[in-house]
């Protein structure tokens, strides 16, 4: 073997680290540098619509303020990235927080929900709701923070401490919630005179809140924020939102449980009413359920058609089954018309930006026939349903069919709140619904439980029981079957009618032993072991709950598994091993 020892010389211990970019470009720095002096030196930070919130070290999200100590590979997280989108949005919280304690100390400022347009909920309680000149001045407050580049400093306090300081200025919400904590610190961070508690990484000073605003809102106000496609715009908000008015029906359910947050919920569990809040949540949902029924039989707009959307693992099977039963109870046959049977032939599917088929697209149903075969069903007349072969890609010749009169058919899929879907069918003979899982548990007054994690939870656990998928292989799914949301779904749920939620207050309880298991696999090398971390983090947090309390014809049954509705068939629903 040929050596060349010429090309070997001694060299000083290196006093410098490098970070290697995703574009191949590598920057050095003295050892301990933070990751915030990388950014700006790749002069990445300064662009306006790739803003660095924080930054992945191989393979590991860390904050901005991280020292790196070693060479590493560095990939930038900007506010077009969920994770980097979630950092912005509780930044902006903890300003907006710190600000109006700063401006109103008499004043509990809660943030309750997600609204459509991009923004959060907020209510205040302690006084009245602030006013449209109080609004102004909170802003103006949040607006010089961010101007003077306030610094947002972290700090690791003993878990008595930050105990003791959340009892002593009323945060009670924030005590029962330690109650539950196995470690004996908690990392708090401070912003002006605040220090709070925030579930998940910050950024580094106020100074990158630069997209905001403050609207009032009936009965609190709204934070707005930007969203990841547009992350420097403030969308406006809609004037009619109905996952609003949703969303306080949850909220009412919830005092009617006597649950306003993650704590309270671990106390009933703790305290033995675990069966009490599953009878009454399902009370609730079926008591909604049989309203929209009976909202149905009593031939409001003389409903023929009901059109059913909502994103993945919102529970729309057993939604749609349990509406059927309840629609037999009141009188009207419900017709299960499978809306995937009229797919179009293969070639003639569009095709997306790539060049693939785009079987999501709303053209890659044969409208024309779906419209054709709705009017001759409601009129009563004899039709002959297609039939998709998904192997062949071609459309074949299903059943026969004619409807009695005042059936009342039910058509399931993503595009049903789609008003071009069905643009021949006369408006007062449709209903559309949209089912959701809209959570408002939140883990305390300024930490969210995310509507979009309890059904990523959901669909981890019922992908493992059902499909045989592992976690890292729904989370790597999850992105693709958001992206196909955003795209088709959520830009029409306002134009539901009705909008069900299928959120239970205890089913992260009853869905974390089920699910820690899964994400507890998810390799450390893997890009998806972020996201399992943060969804074990945030599940650590609630008490758990026996599943076998669930009731056999609860949506949670959809993912569980042991649902009494699993081979319930209704006429013209496809059976339980067919293709879809």
């Amino acid at each position: 073997m040929t050596q060349n020892p010429s090309a070997v010389h001694t060299a000083n211990a290196r006093t410098t680290v490098h970070a290697r970019w995703p574009d191949s470009r590598i920057f050095e720095a003295p050892v301990g540098s933070t990751l915030e002096a990388f950014a700006c030196a790749a002069n990445i930070a300064g662009g306006a619509d790739t803003l660095i919130v924080a930054a992945l070290v191989d393979g590991r999200l860390r904050e901005l303020t991280y020292a790196l100590k070693r060479d590493a590979d560095v990939e930038p997280v900007t506010m077009t990235s969920e994770d980097g989108m979630r950092i912005y949005r509780r930044g902006l919280t903890f300003l907006m927080v710190a600000a109006a304690m700063e401006l109103f100390p008499d004043a509990h400022v809660q943030v309750d929900h997600s609204v459509a347009s991009g923004g959060y909920f907020c209510q205040v309680f302690g006084r009245d709701n602030f006013t449209a000149d109080e609004l102004a001045r909170l802003k103006s407050r949040m607006c010089e923070m961010v101007a003077a580049d306030l610094p947002i400093a972290k700090e690791v306090m003993p878990l008595p401490e930050a105990i003791a300081m959340f009892r002593a200025r009323g945060d009670d919400d924030k005590v029962k919630l330690l109650g539950e904590r196995r470690k004996d610190y908690l990392v708090v961070y401070r912003l002006g005179s605040l220090a709070d508690y925030f579930h998940g990484y910050m950024i580094p000073s106020a100074g990158y809140l630069r997209w905001f605003d403050l609207r009032p809102a009936s009965h609190g106000f709204l934070l707005q924020f930007p969203q990841r496609r547009d992350p420097t715009v403030i969308q406006p908000p809609q004037e009619i939102d109905r996952l609003l008015i949703a969303f306080r029906e949850y909220g009412s359910w919830l005092e009617r449980l006597g649950i306003s947050d993650v704590g309270s919920l671990n106390e009933a569990v703790d305290t033995g009413r675990s069966r009490e809040v599953v009878l009454v949540s399902e009370a609730l949902h079926e008591q909604r359920i049989a309203q929209i029924a009976t909202w149905v039989a009593e031939g409001k707009g003389d409903i023929r058609l009901i059109l059913i959307a909502g994103p993945s693992s919102s529970g729309k099977t057993t939604f749609s089954k349990r509406l059927s039963v309840q629609l037999l109870a009141n009188g009207p046959h419900p017709f299960a018309l499978a809306m995937d049977e009229y797919f179009v032939d293969r070639e003639k599917t569009p095709k997306d930006e790539k060049g693939e088929y785009d079987f999501e697209s709303l053209h890659a149903l044969d409208l024309e026939r779906f419209n054709r075969d709705l009017l001759a069903l409601m009129d009563g007349q004899e039709v002959t349903l297609p039939h998709y072969n998904f192997k062949t890609g071609r459309s074949g010749v299903g059943e026969t069919v004619s409807l009695p009169k005042g059936t009342v058919i039910i058509a399931e899929g993503i595009h049903g709140l789609n008003p071009d879907l069905v643009p021949q069918i006369p408006a007062a003979r449709v209903l559309r619904i949209y089912v959701s899982a809209l959570t408002q548990l939140n883990l305390d007054r300024h930490n969210r439980v995310s509507t979009t994690d309890t059904r990523l939870i959901r669909r981890i656990v019922r992908d493992a029981a059902t499909r045989g998928y592992d976690a890292l292989s729904t989370l790597r799914r999850w992105e693709s079957v958001r992206r196909g949301e955003t795209l088709h779904i959520f830009p029409y749920q306002e134009n539901a009618d009705v909008m069900f939620n299928s959120a239970l207050v205890y089913e992260l309880s009853a869905l974390r032993p089920l699910a820690e298991p899964l994400l507890l696999q998810v390799p450390p090398d893997a890009p998806e072991y972020v996201q399992s971390k943060r969804l074990l983090a945030m599940l650590s947090w609630f008490q758990p709950c026996p599943t076998d309390i669930i009731p056999n014809n609860s949506i949670l049954r959809e993912f569980v598994g042991g649902s009494i509705l699993e081979h319930f068939r209704l006429w013209g629903m496809p059976a339980p091993n067919d293709h879809r």
